[in-house]
């Protein structure tokens, strides 16, 4: 008989990421991407995270709060398998599950605290702004970096990376806001050349303009010879 169990979360993602298209498929693979974690009441006192400092990384339980809750499917179609083959939804990471549950390991940047507050600063993230945090633990390199681990289907990092490159216009609008988003060229440019299009259309050249929103701005983008052009960057 299945149990029902009812969780608090204890903090909100703040995420360059405010949409689900374009978010990696997996943490660690955009070092740019940024986000913070706010611990709320009364998970916000200093002490929660006393010692935390000391580790670089963090194991993140958080709940896929974008998904139509109760939609889940047994099979699902991953992308490293190009989006046709389907595999069982356990031997998968979607978001589609029957618990709307994700897992991610996030680099600590700094922890920032003081009476009334606790907000962590976290690299390399796969989360959407406003995902609802349940956990936080310390990762451990000892047991949880296991060597002769074995990856099934995606037993090592996706590759062929698209080079990137900007239009004129683009070009423009990100010397315009160097002063405030100094690394948003190269936010862009890791974020694009992981081609966060659906896997079934990578296999296609089409003109299709492509549209993401990040951090404070809209970006367009299509396939072009060679790679990917970023036709227009827009400050909302």
């Amino acid at each position: 008989m299945s149990r029902r169990f009812e969780f608090d979360s204890i903090g909100t993602i703040h995420s360059c990421f405010k949409e689900k298209f374009g978010i990696p498929r997996q943490p660690g693979l955009v070092a740019d991407a940024t986000a913070t974690l706010e611990l709320l009441p009364p998970y916000n006192r200093p002490e929660v995270v006393k010692g935390l400092e000391g580790f670089s990384h963090l194991w993140l339980t958080f709940v896929f709060h974008a998904i139509e809750q109760g939609k889940w499917s047994p099979t699902v179609r991953p992308p490293r398998l190009g989006g046709n083959k389907r595999v069982g939804v356990f031997a998968s990471r979607s978001t589609h599950r029957p618990n709307p549950i994700g897992l991610s390991v996030v680099e600590l940047e700094r922890v920032e605290s003081d009476a009334q507050s606790v907000v962590l600063h976290l690299k390399g993230v796969d989360l959407l702004d406003g995902t609802p945090v349940l956990d936080i633990k310390p990762y451990l390199p000892y047991v949880d970096a296991i060597e002769q681990a074995e990856g099934g289907y995606a037993s090592s990092a996706p590759g062929g990376r698209q080079p990137v490159g900007f239009s004129a216009e683009a070009e423009r609008v990100l010397q315009q806001h160097m002063s405030d988003y100094p690394r948003l060229r190269i936010l862009i440019t890791e974020l694009l050349a992981l081609d966060p299009r659906p896997a079934y259309k990578q296999t296609s050249e089409s003109d299709r303009i492509y549209g993401m929103r990040l951090l404070d701005f809209d970006i367009n983008w299509r396939m072009d010879t060679g790679g990917i052009l970023v036709t227009q960057v827009t400050k909302l």
